[in-house]
């Protein structure tokens, strides 16, 4: 494995509830349960490190209740983190409410990792063969964009750095926005986003758009894109969809972040760009047949599930349209 993750984001604690669908309103749901989880970019970073990838986490923990809990998360999982924890604030929180339909609805509360500054980031030190990870809920807070977007732009010319835009990619003001694009190596985003940044169009016309438009320093951009798995165009023209896999899924929280760590992770270790979007494909399908956001397999796991998809001849097509978004 040549490197590590250093993921510079935000972690958050989730409260995650399961109903059968969502009150109208002015009324009330009583949830099925009730699960108290990390979630945020730990997601991502989860999914990187069970695949085999050193992980260590560069953003800000809080003190306090979720701030501990998440120390301990991280704690279990490996993952170090590099800077110390806000003095004066909690880590923040998200209530996550999960339907039968295994659709996900979100409301969140930021805290300490929504603070931001180069002093605070001096000991997240980038070395050679480390590959970088953010995220666009960090670059949406007022008090973090400006520092973290300095911090990546200073970062080494041959560091690899990885984006995800996320859904409130709106909320990033478009000069931030464009500085981090500029800086991009790997775009990962789903199809909603990049409309979002790069306009309408169909999946192969928004892929070239970020790369020529807005991404002139990528080495490609990867597009979750419903049922069709993944869409990927690289800088030298060449271009693939790779299908997703037919699962029945409970839970799709986290599946995006899932994808995402176990692209970067197979990326890391030297596997092509197309094998390592099936890889993906694979870890977000099985993902998204276990409850929990932090439900990424480990690498033995997908291995075992790819080869019996080949030894199957399952076509490999999502049967949920959202399994990779």
């Amino acid at each position: 494995m040549s490197g590590r993750l250093v993921h510079v984001g935000s972690a958050v604690v989730d409260h995650v509830y399961r109903i059968d669908a969502l009150p109208t309103p002015g009324t009330e749901k009583t949830a099925s349960s009730y699960a108290q989880v990390a979630g945020g970019g730990f997601n991502m970073m989860v999914a990187a490190s069970r695949t085999g990838m050193k992980v260590v986490f560069g953003g800000q923990l809080g003190s306090g209740p979720n701030g501990d809990f998440l120390c301990a998360a991280f704690a279990t999982e490996g993952i170090e983190t590099l800077t110390p924890p806000s003095p004066v604030m909690d880590s923040g929180n998200c209530v996550a409410m999960i339907s039968s339909d295994a659709e996900r609805t979100f409301v969140s509360w930021p805290g300490a990792e929504s603070t931001l500054s180069l002093d605070m980031m001096t000991p997240v030190s980038v070395a050679p063969g480390d590959w970088v990870f953010t995220s666009g809920y960090t670059l949406s807070y007022p008090n973090s964009r400006d520092a973290l977007t300095d911090w990546i732009e200073a970062l080494p010319a041959q560091t690899p750095f990885v984006f995800d835009p996320t859904p409130i990619v709106s909320d990033i003001p478009r000069p931030i926005l464009s500085r981090v694009l500029a800086r991009t190596t790997w775009l990962s985003c789903n199809m909603t986003e990049a409309v979002e940044i790069a306009g309408q169009g169909d999946v192969e016309s928004l892929a070239t758009r970020l790369l020529a438009d807005h991404c002139p320093r990528a080495d490609g951009v990867v597009i979750r894109s419903a049922a069709k798995g993944c869409h990927i165009r690289l800088a030298t023209g060449s271009a693939q969809t790779i299908p997703g896999f037919k699962v029945a899924a409970v839970d799709t929280n986290g599946a995006g972040d899932t994808h995402i760590g176990a692209f970067v992770s197979a990326l890391s270790r030297g596997v092509h760009c197309f094998e390592a979007a099936r890889y993906a494909n694979a870890a977000a399908a099985i993902s998204v047949t276990r409850h929990g956001g932090s439900s990424a397999p480990n690498d033995a796991e997908i291995q075992t599930f790819l080869s019996q998809a080949a030894a199957t001849g399952t076509p490999g097509q999502n049967q949920k349209a959202h399994q990779t978004a």
